[in-house]
């Protein structure tokens, strides 16, 4: 059987082969999200030879595709990038009928691997795991880590100590097709496979949208992406999320989060938080993430110009605005277990918040915490380790905001989550200190403990989803 990204034909992707790893040792397994895409029921051998030694699965794709791309890295073009140190294995459809892409990480070298080793370090697939779960458990789209296997090798690398373990990691997300696949199509001027792409996104991820002539499917796709990006990014910012490396070829046609690097959760609010020690410039500062994603997305649509008038995907463009604010306090306002009233209201409202958090230093995830359902939780908020902000004068505006929102329907303040007294949280030390105990004892104990405490948020905010 052929898949929906087969049937594009070999012009946009290679085949290759996986590497042949010395060990197959089973770090993490997804039940939850393979259950969905009907991988459940996989026996511990069956889910190594398929994860680890890339067996086929049945009726999917026979040989992994490298998937071909170019982007722009720091805003820099590179014509020399594409699926690395990754493939996409299979594609499958979950139980709701949509199709999912099974991607991989660190499963070995291809065509663009230039001198990488096309492997990913054990700590690496551990950082993905602990990012995907705490987005989903806050309501941000985002790929979700199906495996993690150790694969026996020692590797080097330069930004951790060497020599460092490695593992092969497997993702599911809908779509790995990047900006950077526009980009390179229009960087070789190859009109008719971008056609081909444009067309197959829109009958894949974007049915809803008409059929038509290119030239108006071309704007009104470029639209609807910007209002997923526009989603996505506004997702990351009431969640505190930085994602470090925002280049094109880490954006897809779906608005989902992934190609994780050196993501941060922000301790406190502060615009100019940046996660990847080689960002200089503070180019990907959290602060600057909206307009980082506009600009990948101007990029998508300078590709697009070989389809459709410029002007017209302009037009297209100016989606992501009203959709960034739309989201902006839809998100945040998940995160507060709260309804949303007046969207200008709304704003004022974060705005004010947001400047408070900045000025006073509060803890970015325990403010949303403390006052999660608004006024219902203000005797929790009063025992809270940080309860002095809040009775403080410059707090007073904004207590009195919070005593206006309702409560969401589903908000429920019954979960155990929240006889917590501190919220779940992803900072960097504690990324670190859970690693440090896997490297130094093969213990894993801290990193379970904290996949129970990030299901528990995700149990208690599943009260609060719309």
């Amino acid at each position: 059987m052929t898949t929906p990204f087969e049937a594009l034909g070999p012009a946009f992707s290679d085949p290759v082969e996986p590497a042949d790893f010395p060990k197959t040792i089973l770090r993490y397994r997804n039940d939850r999200a393979a259950k969905t895409v009907g991988l459940g029921q996989l026996s511990g051998e069956a889910w190594l030879e398929h994860f680890g030694r890339f067996t086929p699965l049945p009726d999917n794709i026979q040989k992994p595709l490298a998937i071909r791309y170019h982007g722009h890295q720091f805003r820099q073009y590179n014509p020399q990038i594409g699926d690395g140190r990754g493939f996409l294995f299979a594609q499958l459809r979950d139980d709701q009928g949509r199709l999912l892409d099974l991607g991989t990480k660190g499963s070995g070298q291809t065509p663009y691997s230039r001198f990488g080793d096309g492997r990913l370090t054990l700590k690496g697939g551990v950082r993905e795991i602990l990012a995907t779960e705490m987005l989903e458990a806050s309501g941000v789209p985002t790929s979700k880590t199906l495996s993690l296997i150790e694969t026996g090798e020692q590797l080097t690398r330069n930004d951790e100590p060497s020599p460092t373990r490695s593992s092969v990691m497997v993702r599911l997300q809908h779509s790995h097709i990047r900006f950077g696949a526009f980009q390179r199509l229009a960087y070789l001027e190859e009109g008719e496979n971008m056609e081909a792409l444009l067309r197959h996104v829109r009958e894949v991820y974007h049915p809803d949208i008409p059929d038509g002539p290119v030239a108006e499917l071309a704007p009104a796709l470029l639209a609807r992406i910007s209002e997923r990006t526009a989603n996505m990014v506004a997702s990351w910012m009431a969640a505190g999320f930085v994602h470090g490396v925002m280049n094109t070829d880490n954006m897809n046609v779906t608005g989902e989060t992934f190609d994780f690097g050196p993501y941060r959760f922000i301790p406190t609010s502060d615009p100019g938080f940046t996660a990847a020690y080689f960002d200089e410039y503070g180019l990907y500062a959290f602060g600057r993430q909206p307009h980082a994603a506009i600009w990948n997305l101007q990029q998508l649509g300078g590709a697009l110009t070989m389809l459709a008038d410029a002007d017209d995907l302009t037009e297209g463009l100016k989606a992501f605005e009203p959709a960034y604010q739309n989201a902006l306090r839809d998100h945040c306002f998940f995160q507060f277990g709260v309804a949303s009233t007046d969207l200008s209201e709304d704003l004022n409202f974060l705005q004010s918040l947001f400047t408070w958090m900045t000025e006073t230093g509060a803890p970015w995830h325990q403010v949303y915490f403390d006052w999660f359902g608004g006024q219902a939780s203000a005797e929790r908020a009063f025992k809270s380790p940080i309860a002095e902000l809040y009775s403080q004068s410059a707090f007073t505006p904004l207590k009195k905001s919070i005593s206006s929102l309702t409560p969401a329907s589903e908000a429920e303040l019954d979960h155990p989550y929240f006889a917590r007294r501190s919220p779940e949280t992803l900072l960097i030390d504690e990324i670190e200190t859970l690693w440090d105990r896997i490297a130094e004892d093969d213990d894993w104990s801290l990193f379970h403990a904290k996949l129970d405490g990030i299901a528990q948020k995700r149990e208690a905010m599943a009260r609060n989803q719309t």
